[in-house]
């Protein structure tokens, strides 16, 4: 058997007999990815939505900024997260440097660029027809603006999904910000790396695993609410 069959049975065997280390480094993955991700959402949806629809002189510098901050190497956003929180830092006296705060900060210096940018994208290439219909029918410009939100919204979704993979298997800034604690700040991807460099590929290979299996299941569950809501938008639109 090769070391990928016996990750394999290692990731079976770790799932089963419930790892405490395990578990702990996957609540520890969830928490900080769910929390970043919830507050990427509550400030870059409604930016999106705003530069989306709004027209002033140096959007497009804007919007170039923020499209190349969705590709922000991890390992930047954790440096600058890190020389923030550090002692001599601005922020050093909150003395939030190696906990789960500093990590989801620098999760959401990647999420947020992430969301924001897709909902724009997003905004811009839905059907610009429902703006007009809903004009035409008597609503108002804020009501069409919500029209149109309303059909984009397996788009933004979409941009949900995609920085939930990004954060979720994000390895460089946790480290440098987290620093790989056990029981705090340790994660699926930090014990992945740890298990990697003393040579227990096994173990590396189910991590690993395990990872992929909760992306996985997560991301179909995003999908099926996207699925129920897209549904329930029809049946009302139909109405």
């Amino acid at each position: 058997m090769g070391d990928i069959g016996r990750g394999l049975v290692q990731a079976v065997h770790l799932i089963v007999s419930l790892d405490p280390g395990t578990y702990e480094a996957l609540g520890t993955s969830l928490r900080v990815t769910l929390s970043a991700l919830l507050w990427s959402a509550l400030v870059g949806f409604p930016l999106g939505i705003l530069l989306a629809f709004a027209h002033f002189r140096g959007k497009q510098g804007i919007m170039n900024v923020m499209y190349t901050f969705m590709g922000f190497p991890p390992v930047v956003a954790g440096l600058l997260v890190y020389l923030l929180l550090s002692r001599s830092g601005p922020l050093g006296p909150l003395e939030l440097l190696y906990t789960p705060t500093a990590m989801i900060i620098a999760q959401i210096l990647l999420a947020l660029p992430v969301i924001i940018g897709l909902t724009v994208l997003g905004l811009r290439s839905a059907d610009k027809g429902v703006v007009d219909l809903a004009l035409t029918l008597g609503a108002t410009r804020r009501q069409a603006s919500f029209a149109l939100v309303r059909d984009a919204r397996l788009a933004i979704l979409g941009a949900v999904i995609t920085a939930f993979g990004n954060a979720m298997s994000e390895v460089g800034a946790a480290m440098l910000v987290g620093g790989n604690i056990e029981g705090a700040t340790r994660t699926l991807t930090t014990a992945l790396m740890l298990e990697t460099r003393q040579g227990s590929f096994d173990r590396a290979i189910a991590l690993g695993i395990i990872l992929l299996l909760v992306s996985f299941l997560v991301n179909v569950l995003l999908s099926r609410l996207g699925e129920s809501t897209s549904e329930t938008g029809n049946v009302r639109h139909i109405d």
